[in-house]
Parts: C-alpha cells; sequence; structure tokens
C-alpha cells in the first residue's frame, strides 16, 4: 500500500529507483555463519602461549609416569600431519594459517611446561606407550586454540556485533516520527543551498550541517545576521548566542557534530554527494538516517538522487526531489592560458599540491603581480583573510592561486578558472596513495567557483594552463557526473566496545582490523576507510587509557603527515594517562610560544602544524574538559597565530625566495649567499631583501619548473622582443637580475666562445679581470 502511495507522488522517476530496490542484492552474505563471507584470519595475532605448570604440582606424572618428551614430539608431529585433523580444525575456523599457528604454540606448551594438566598428560603418555590414538589429542589441541585465538570461541557474537546490514536501525529516535526529505538537486551556483537556508531560518527550530567549519561559520553569521538566534559548534569551537550559555533553537554546525537526539523542525544537509567520501562519509550516512526533524532538507549533486531514494526506502520515508540549473553561465574555453602574462584579473589558477602554489605565486609576484594563496592547510582565518583581499575590489591583489580547497566553503569573485593540472592525489579505499586524474564531479565542483551569481562576474570560464590538458578538460567537463552507488558507515565506539569485552586482550588497531574484516553491509554501503584510525591506535598502544578514551583520542582529526602534529598528539595521550592536567603553561612549553613570523616556507609549515596542535586541544577539550582546562587562553593565542600566518602568507613570495637561498648555500657550500645588497650569514637571513629561485645555482629544479608553465629555454638575440617567461634571460632582465647591458655582454661573449672557441673565450674572461683589477687599483690610488 505504502509503495503505491509513494509512487504515485513521485512519478515516474521513482519507478526506476523502485525497480532497482527490488533487484539490487540486500545483503553480503548471510547472518549465518554458513553464509557468512570467511574472516581474515591474517588479522588474528595469537597470545603468548601459556605455559603455566599445574597446580599442585606434577599430578599427571604421579597418576601414570613421566612423560618422555622425545616420543611426545614425534607425536605432536604426527597428529600436525593428519589431513583429517587438518580438515577437521578447518571446521571449528582453524584454517591452515591459524592451524600451524595453533599447533606451534601447542607444542611449545607439550615441550617446555614442566607439569601439563592431568588430561592432556594422561592422554599423551597413554599415545606414546600405543594405548591411544593420535587422533585423541585434538579435543585438547582444540581447547590450546581457543586459548591462542579467543575469537574463536565467540565468531558467532563478533559477528553478530560488526552487522552493519540495517544502519537504519540504529536511531530509534529517528524512526519514531516520519519525515519528510526534500532534496534540492543542482549543480554549484544553482542557488539550491539557498532555498534550503530559507526553510532553516523560517523554522521555529534547525540545524545546519556543513562539510566544513568555513561553510558552517557562514550559516552562523548569516542567521544571526538576519535575526534568528543561531549557535556554532564544530569539533573546535562551541559558540552560544546567550550570554548564559543556554542552547539557541537553531543551530550551525560540521556534519561530524550534529546531534542525532535532539528534535527539530528543519534540518539542513549540505553537500550530499560527499556520502561517497572514503573517509567521511560515514557521517553524511550517520546524519541522513538519524536526524530527529519534521523536515530534512538535502541539498548537493543530483547524482545523489537515486541512493538517497534507496535509503529512505529501508526509513519507509518519500522523497520530493527539487531540481535547480545554474544561475550564471559557464564557458569552457577553446585556448589554453599556455604562459602567465596572459593572466587577467579574476583569474585563479587551481592546483593539488602546495609545491605548484609556491612555484607559481612565486613568478606570478615576479611580473608585478599581486596573487592571494589558498591551500587545505591554511587557518580558517587566514583563508578567509585571502579571500577578502581577492574580493576586494579597491585592493591591487586581482589573482589567487589555490588548491580544490576552494570547491566548497569560500565566496570568491572568480572570472576564470584556470587547472594547473588534471591530476589529484588521492586515497581509496584500502588506504592506498593513487595519483589519478580528477573525476567529473571534482572538476565541476571547482570549475563552479567561477562567475558566481553573488560576485562581480557574472559569468564564468574555465580552461586549461597548458595546452594539452585542455581537450582532456573539456572532454571531462561533458560527460554526466556518475551515480553514487554507496553511502559510508564507520564502526562506533559501543560496536567496538562490545568487541573489546569478547576479545579483551586485542590491541585497538587489531579490533577495528577484525571488526571490518567480519562486517557484513547491505549493497548500498561500504566501511570507510580507517587507516588514519589505526594509525593514531597504533601510536597510543602502549599508552594505559582506557578503551573509550582512547577511541576518542583515535577520532581526533589530525593530519599523520606533520611529524610535530603527531609527536603533540602523542605527548597529549602520555600527559593525559598520568591524569595530569594540560595546563597553559605546559601547552606553551612544548610548542615554543610566544612564536615569531615565518622566514621561510619551513617555518610557515611548521607554524601551520602548530595551529593544528591547538585545534587539537580545543578538539580534546570539549570531550574531556575536566583535563584541557585553559580553552579561553588557547583560543586566544590561536587568534595570534593566526594573524602571524597570515602575515607569512602575505609576504609567501619572499619565504620561497629565503628558502631557495638557504638550500642553495646548502647544495654550493657557501657560507655567505649575497641577497639583494644583503648577506646571509650562518644560516640566518635578514628579510629586508630576498634572493630568487632563478640565480645560477638554481639547476635542474628550475628548468623543470619553467618547462610546467611553457617557458623554452632560448636565447635571445640583442635587440629582440620575446615575451617575460619565453626565456630565461628576459625573466632575468624583467626581474633586476641583469640590465640590458649586461646580457647583451654575455651573448657577445657567448657568440664570441662559438666563433673563436674556448681559448677566446678564456681570453676575453682575462681581459675583463684585468679591466676590472686595473680600475680597483686606480680607485686606492685616489
Amino acid at each position: 500500500m505504502w509503495l503505491h502511495r509513494g509512487l504515485r507522488i513521485l512519478g515516474p522517476a521513482s519507478l526506476q529507483a523502485a525497480g532497482r530496490i527490488f533487484n539490487r542484492p540486500r545483503a553480503i552474505g548471510s547472518s549465518s555463519s554458513s553464509g557468512a563471507k570467511p574472516p581474515d584470519t591474517s588479522l588474528f595475532v595469537p597470545l603468548a602461549p601459556i605455559l603455566r605448570a599445574g597446580p599442585g604440582g606434577n599430578v599427571g606424572a604421579e597418576l601414570s609416569k613421566e612423560l618422555n618428551k622425545s616420543e611426545a614430539l614425534r607425536v605432536l608431529n604426527k597428529f600436525y600431519k593428519q589431513k583429517e585433523l587438518q580438515r577437521l580444525g578447518s571446521e571449528n575456523g582453524l584454517d591452515a594459517r591459524l592451524f600451524h599457528q595453533a599447533f606451534i604454540s601447542f607444542r611449545k606448551y607439550v615441550m617446555e611446561v614442566e607439569s601439563l594438566s592431568v588430561d592432556l598428560h594422561i592422554i599423551l603418555n597413554d599415545i606414546c606407550c600405543g594405548a591411544g590414538h593420535v587422533d585423541d589429542l585434538f579435543p585438547y589441541f582444540l581447547r590450546h586454540a581457543k586459548q591462542v585465538f579467543p575469537m574463536l570461541d565467540c565468531m558467532e557474537d563478533l559477528r553478530k556485533i560488526s552487522d552493519l546490514r540495517l544502519p537504519a536501525n540504529w536511531y530509534p529516535e529517528a524512526r519514531a516520527i516520519q519525515r519528510k526529505i526534500v532534496f534540492h538537486a543542482g549543480p554549484t551556483n544553482s542557488g539550491k543551498t539557498h532555498h534550503a537556508i530559507q526553510s532553516f531560518l523560517a523554522a521555529k527550530s534547525g540545524v545546519y550541517c556543513g562539510p566544513l567549519k568555513l561553510l558552517a561559520h557562514e550559516i552562523y553569521q548569516k542567521s544571526n545576521d538576519a535575526g534568528v538566534p543561531c549557535d556554532l559548534v564544530t569539533g573546535e569551537e562551541r559558540t552560544f548566542v546567550d550570554p548564559d550559555g543556554r542552547q539557541s533553537a537553531h543551530v550551525a554546525c560540521t556534519i561530524e557534530m550534529c546531534s542525532v537526539t535532539t528534535p527539530y523542525e528543519i534540518a539542513v544537509i549540505d553537500e550530499i554527494q560527499m556520502i561517497r567520501d572514503p573517509s567521511r562519509g560515514w557521517a553524511w550516512t550517520r546524519a541522513l538516517l538519524g536526524l530527529c526533524a519534521e523536515e530534512i532538507h538535502i541539498c548537493g549533486e543530483a547524482a545523489a538522487v537515486n541512493l538517497v531514494m534507496e535509503l529512505m526506502y529501508d526509513t519507509g520515508e518519500e522523497v520530493e526531489v527539487e531540481s535547480y540549473k545554474r544561475l550564471t553561465p559557464m564557458t569552457v574555453l577553446d585556448s589554453a592560458l599556455e604562459s602567465l602574462d596572459n593572466l587577467r584579473p579574476g583569474d585563479c589558477i587551481v592546483c593539488f599540491s602546495k609545491t605548484d602554489i609556491y612555484s607559481l605565486s612565486r613568478q606570478i609576484e615576479a611580473r608585478g603581480l599581486e596573487c592571494a594563496v589558498i591551500y587545505g592547510s591554511l587557518p580558517p582565518g587566514t583563508k578567509l583573510a585571502q579571500a577578502k583581499k581577492f574580493n576586494d575590489p579597491e585592493d591591487p591583489c586581482k589573482i589567487m592561486v589555490a588548491t580544490d580547497a576552494i570547491g566548497m566553503g569560500l565566496n570568491l569573485s572568480i572570472k576564470r578558472i584556470i587547472f594547473n593540472s588534471l591530476v589529484k592525489p588521492s586515497i581509496n579505499e584500502k588506504g592506498e596513495k593513487e595519483m589519478d586524474r580528477i573525476t567529473t564531479s571534482q572538476a565541476l565542483q571547482i570549475a563552479g567557483r567561477a562567475g558566481r551569481f553573488s560576485s562581480a562576474f557574472k559569468e564564468g570560464e574555465v580552461t586549461a594552463m597548458h595546452r594539452d590538458d585542455l581537450p582532456v578538460l573539456q572532454e571531462i567537463l561533458s560527460r554526466t557526473v556518475e551515480p553514487i552507488e554507496a553511502a559510508g558507515l564507520h564502526p562506533t565506539a559501543d560496536q567496538i566496545e562490545m568487541f573489546a569485552y569478547q576479545l579483551p586482550d586485542a590491541t585497538l588497531s587489531n579490533l577495528i582490523d577484525i571488526f571490518v574484516s567480519l562486517s557484513q553491509v547491505d549493497g548500498l554501503y561500504f566501511v570507510c576507510n580507517i587507516d588514519d584510525f589505526k594509525f593514531l591506535a597504533d601510536m597510543i598502544q602502549h599508552i594505559p587509557l582506557n578503551l573509550r578514551v582512547r577511541y576518542v583520542f583515535c577520532t581526533a582529526p589530525i593530519n599523520r603527515k606533520h611529524p610535530f602534529v603527531c609527536t603533540s598528539f602523542l605527548k597529549f595521550a602520555r600527559q593525559f594517562s598520568r591524569n595530569e592536567p594540560l595546563t597553559f603553561n605546559w601547552l606553551c612549553r612544548h610548542i615554543n610560544w610566544p612564536l615569531t613570523p615565518p622566514k621561510n616556507i619551513k617555518d610557515l609549515v611548521h607554524l601551520e602544524a602548530v595551529h593544528d596542535v591547538l585545534d587539537l586541544y580545543l578538539w580534546l577539550s570539549y570531550r574531556f574538559m575536566d583535563m584541557f582546562p585553559d580553552v579561553n587562553h588557547v583560543r586566544d593565542i590561536q587568534t595570534e597565530l593566526d594573524s602571524i600566518i597570515q602575515i607569512g602568507v602575505k609576504n609567501i613570495t619572499r619565504l620561497i625566495r629565503a628558502s631557495d637561498s638557504i638550500s642553495t648555500a646548502a647544495t654550493t657550500g657557501f657560507d655567505d649567499v649575497p641577497v639583494r645588497g644583503r648577506i646571509r650569514t650562518n644560516g640566518r637571513i635578514n628579510m629586508e631583501g630576498t634572493n630568487t629561485k632563478d640565480q645560477v645555482f638554481s639547476g635542474s629544479r628550475r628548468i623543470r619548473g619553467s618547462k610546467a608553465l611553457g617557458y623554452k629555454a632560448v636565447v635571445c638575440k640583442a635587440g629582440t622582443s620575446q615575451r617575460a617567461g619565453d626565456s630565461l634571460s628576459t625573466r632575468l632582465v624583467q626581474q633586476g637580475h641583469l640590465t640590458a647591458e649586461l646580457l647583451q655582454q654575455l651573448q657577445e661573449e657567448w657568440s664570441a666562445s662559438q666563433v673563436h672557441g674556448p681559448q677566446a673565450q678564456r681570453d676575453s674572461v682575462a681581459q675583463d679581470r684585468d679591466k676590472s683589477t686595473s680600475k680597483g687599483l686606480r680607485k686606492k690610488k685616489k
């Protein structure tokens, strides 16, 4: 009856979805052990063999006789070779690998323990004397195997705990109400989120769930500016509008922080297509299935519509789809940029690595252009400051270099998006790093930032940096976005605690591995990548923490690529385990506060890592308030650190030059390197002057960077005019490292060396040296 009513309301599109629902596989595996997928036994870590002697001395020897260890070893080896016993072991959960490991442990126990258990001692003696059969050892071997691999004895319980096939049932509060689901489907800059937010503002109570802190902060400000009191909740921040700290009826939060027990009239879930994200997809699944709201407004790509319909079929809820089209036109250009000389105001070059960001920003500023820089690891305040600088019509900064961090969460006045590359590093479901061409969804998300409705540019343009990439980009953008087929899941703390109850001696990392190995998921779901979680779990495994605390620490959102952040995480956990509060003074000693503006890129990267450490402190402070007591002080210095990082990013070109000077001196062995009239001495640089990477020391690394931007290593003839960037010599003249006269002299010397040979060149150099010497002597005489 419900099906007919739902299909009549939703129309033909839902008929297709319903057909897939009834035809799709409902589960991978079954609830019975025979039908379930076999566990990955390589994850089963054996416990140390039990070598304790039995109580009361060697009772077995008293009842029979002393055991002949040599004869016992022969019996054990014969036992191991019995194919029938191996098959019997397999029926009891011991595959070839576990059977072998259990046997090694069993043999060690028999051969090394002074006093075996009475029953085992007697049966072994009987077999050695010919009064028993080797098969009689199997019950004792199995008993020992279950001590070494305790999961064998509770496999059915473990399977039930890790059964993830009906995640909708995890949220009884949401299932107790009949929710209305409205899907606002459309591309970027189509107004879909705007319409959802209007419903949010008009409601008596509401929650906004976004993927980024910046987005949550934007809705928080927009709501309060509209006269609707709204709180802000992120992993690291709680801001309450009410001065007494009472919660408002509206809240804007990052999606991981949304409450699935608080009732709301309206809920907004933004960027629903991220439900397929290999690492964070579980948060969108949890919000979609668990939010207790009368109406849930979902915003995102149309590619997620069918998946949402199928997920809502399990909850018995109908989906109303509202489609949107882009508000402003976007054109894919027929020509690539090819040279940085072709940049125009409103251009944004998108890179997928910080190295490219540094290289490009430097070369842009070498042309006398100011550029804003945005990448993922920058603090939110710095990103906003760079965006404001770029958007300000009075500011001379009209070029931006950014990563795909601009794809969501920032309102930027961009006329043209330029893809510097079409290859992006990614992490697959197995946690392996891959270099893949960007997907249509990613390309559209980034390209959609050009010509936004609310910006100064009412039409957007998209192109590539390199001519060869342009046809590929055009083909990527012309494709239809592939439908999203599965939603992410993640084991909860309660599930892991139940696992630990069954396997008390297993490490947290091993518990997670076994859980994922045994987990059974519906065809519409997948288990998210948990490598970061396991990395942190292994890091603090030696620190004495209870399981719940350990689990919370391991869910902390940190960048494990930063050694300083990982070291800080370890120190936080160790201090916590001693039950010693992490005070402001303790933290300041750890991060060497106060900090100074960066002198080079390495310093800037370290400051970003320190900002992450302060984020980690704040994140943990909301989970363990007593142990992280100085939140306000930490937030104050984080704001100050944000300002210091902004100074560094503002002078990023100068920092790059300083870094190049340091690396140049290190590779050439120079103690003092000239820096535009200044001297670098003992590794310190006076930042009033800077060096550049384009000096003669820079080597092949500079050439590769030039090639990447379309430069040609061509020596100009005197008097010829070429575009800046087409030759090194022209760029050196423009940047002030060569004068036109010096360039002409170098060219004449080069020509002479080609005509008269090396000797003529040496003579010319010697003459110049003699002239310089004589000039110096005349100066001294004066």
